[in-house]
């Protein structure tokens, strides 16, 4: 194997080990700063859950790639990916008050409530990829 070819393994390896651990962070900080405790829920199949966590993890997973992509060295993918949890938690709190009562409604199983904050998190994920032109 060439020097190139672990050059390249190594730096996949650390930005998909950062993407992977802010992932996970983000859905750490993302269920803390709910009103509704999204995996429990999900682990009793209330799919509303689901579908909101689902596009809320797509919403922040499209500009920590970009992050990556663009980043010069680990540490702007991370400030970046930091950057990414912080807007997507504000879009909760923001669809929060148009839907005050969001998370009850998404513990009861509603999907209008689920796809609005589902559908939030996901274009506000995409203007925030768009958005990291550093």
């Amino acid at each position: 194997m060439s020097y190139a070819a672990i050059d390249g393994l190594l730096a996949f390896a650390t930005y998909f080990g950062t993407g992977l651990v802010l992932t996970v962070l983000y859905v750490a900080v993302y269920t803390f700063a709910t009103s509704h405790n999204e995996l429990a829920l999900i682990r009793q199949n209330v799919t509303a859950a689901a579908v909101a966590l689902g596009l809320s993890l797509i919403g922040f997973a499209l500009p920590m790639s970009s992050a990556i992509v663009n980043a010069r060295r680990i540490g702007d993918a991370v400030m970046w990916g930091l950057i990414a949890i912080v807007v997507q938690i504000l879009t909760y709190w923001l669809v929060r008050l148009v839907l005050p009562n969001l998370s009850q409604r998404i513990a009861n199983g509603e999907m209008s409530a689920a796809l609005f904050l589902g559908a939030a998190s996901l274009a506000i994920g995409i203007v925030n990829a768009a958005s990291m032109t550093y």
